[in-house]
């Protein structure tokens, strides 16, 4: 027996080095900036970001890197490109596990309270931004760093939860709707300044008239989705917003079961009974129906703006399947059109903790780099993104950009930059959700109830009360919404960590009740032998 329990203890020793680097497990300990950077010394840092394909951002990015090594010869900074941030996040979570996390990360909010598990594992950056010699707008930074000031309030608001900002923007994007409004003016409808919901519903069901050979009278061809929604989670979250009804709580309280959510689901499913709706997940990309003439309404990022209408420099469908169109840009749909409100969203940078502190400082001072004029603006022109500082939005170059719409269909589409200003014009009209260990979740659950009932109803399933029942049970212990998150700072819960993470936790207990038993067993072997003595 005792050569059991000795099998089992170096069983436990065996596991202990590997649990060490678990989620949420010792960690690291918590960040103190150096006095000083120490040039003398070499560094290799790693910078994750997310491309959709997109060369020109590919090459910003290479020569932001170039830049910044030529200034400091000593940080050699290596570039990893995803396609998505979601894949982004899944490695950050499975590395975090492992000690390998990246040194510079694009992400967003969500997904950085989930990285947050008490083990300081994100880089809180308010003391980093505002130190006289190496933040922003540092004397030691060699570089032109734009200072806090000059950042958009709004904007670097949105990196702060759980007390401290744990990210910088990078860039700002809102969901705009691109119309074809050649199509709504055949229908005998008039364009409004600000979109309703009711406006787009009672249009895109109108658009749904057939000849007696199956084409629509609108445009002619067997094939119309008249609204197509990229960004579902979006949808929803801006839909409870503009209604007034609950989303969460900062603290983490899920409120997105209510009646409200509920009524809207209805609305949909109607719609889409008519066949009037549809989403990304289920019909594919809504530019690509926009461009071929077999939608009037679609709602996507304005950063996706480059690849909308039929004179877009990004088309994804072939030449022959082009219609030409006027394409109009609006805000998303509102329920008050004299109280607009659109989502805030687009790519932040974050700021890994590691044992060399210096380390931490040299992927800080590359961190800073992507606000530079410089970066910001190359970027920015690239799609329909905006500047995150007021310093480059009010650069002479910027300015002389903005103003040349329509010059040609590529650095100056006229879709592109009326996207861009949409923004520009609204940004204390945006908002964004509260962020917390576990929002990432809610936000990927209130895409799902639409996508849930837009399926169901095109499967010619009964959407009514009990079904939503039965929709809200499943997505709630799907995405496990009954379990509180507390904290955008505190340790990440079982449910939420890789499950590399969980299993190791789960060998653990095992041994320890292993030994337990043994120890229990053992007693009452000995005692028993004692008696017979």
């Amino acid at each position: 027996m005792k050569i059991r329990l000795l099998a089992l203890l170096l069983c436990l020793l065996t596991c202990l080095p590997v649990l060490s680097g678990c989620h949420g497990s010792r960690g690291l300990d918590p960040f103190v900036a150096p006095e000083s950077f120490d040039t003398t010394r070499t560094y290799e840092i790693t910078f994750w970001a997310k491309n959709d394909t997109n060369k020109t951002q590919t090459a910003i990015y290479h020569r932001a890197i170039e830049e910044f090594e030529a200034l400091y010869p000593n940080i050699t900074v290596n570039l990893r490109l995803y396609t998505n941030y979601g894949n982004i996040y899944n490695d950050v979570i499975t590395n975090i596990a492992t000690g390998t996390t990246p040194n510079v990360c694009i992400t967003y909010p969500d997904h950085i309270a989930t990285y947050l598990s008490g083990a300081n594992t994100v880089v809180p950056l308010d003391e980093l931004m505002t130190d006289a010699a190496y933040g922003l707008g540092g004397s030691e930074v060699r570089f032109d760093s734009p200072t806090v000031d000059e950042i958009i309030p709004k904007f670097l608001e949105e990196c702060a939860f759980g007390g401290a900002h744990y990210a910088l923007p990078y860039m700002r994007s809102t969901e705009a709707c691109y119309i074809n409004q050649t199509y709504v003016e055949a229908l005998g409808f008039t364009l409004p300044d600000v979109l309703t919901w009711d406006f787009i519903f009672e249009v895109s069901r109108a658009a749904m008239a057939q000849d007696d050979e199956g084409n629509f009278l609108v445009n002619g061809q067997k094939v119309l989705i008249p609204f197509i929604y990229k960004s579902t989670d979006n949808m929803m979250i801006q839909l409870l917003r503009q209604t007034g009804a609950g989303y969460s709580t900062a603290a983490g309280d899920v409120l997105i079961d209510n009646a409200t959510t509920r009524a809207l689901l209805f609305d949909i499913a109607d719609l889409t009974a008519d066949k009037a709706f549809s989403t990304f997940k289920i019909s594919g990309y809504p530019a690509n129906f926009l461009n071929a003439g077999q939608c009037i309404f679609a709602v996507d990022s304005t950063a996706g703006a480059t690849w909308m209408g039929s004179d877009a420099p990004l088309v994804d469908i072939s030449e022959e399947s082009l219609v030409e169109f006027e394409t109009a840009v609006r805000s998303v749909p509102q329920i008050d059109p004299d109280n607009p409100q659109m989502i805030s969203q687009g790519p932040s940078v974050c700021v890994f903790n590691k044992e060399d502190p210096q380390e931490v400082m040299a992927a800080w001072l590359f961190a800073q780099f992507l606000l530079t004029d410089e970066v910001q603006i190359a970027y920015a022109q690239t799609e329909g993104y905006v500047p995150v500082t007021s310093k480059a939005q009010s650069d002479p170059t910027y300015v002389d950009y903005l103003s040349r719409a329509g010059e040609d269909d590529d650095l100056y589409y006229s879709v592109k930059l009326e996207a861009t200003r949409l923004l520009l014009d609204n940004i204390d009209r945006t908002f964004v959700t509260p962020v917390f260990n576990g929002s990432a979740s809610l936000r990927d659950a209130a895409g799902q109830l639409i996508e849930y009932v837009t399926k169901s109803v095109r499967r010619g399933e009964t959407v009514d009360d009990a079904y939503m029942d039965s929709l809200f049970a499943k997505i709630t212990s799907l995405y496990r919404l009954d379990q509180k998150k507390s904290s955008a700072t505190g340790p990440m819960e079982l449910g939420e960590m890789p499950a590399e993470s969980v299993a190791l936790l789960a060998v653990l207990g095992a041994i320890w009740v292993l030994i337990g038993a043994y120890w229990f067993f053992d007693r009452k072997k000995q005692k028993k032998l004692s008696a017979k003595s």
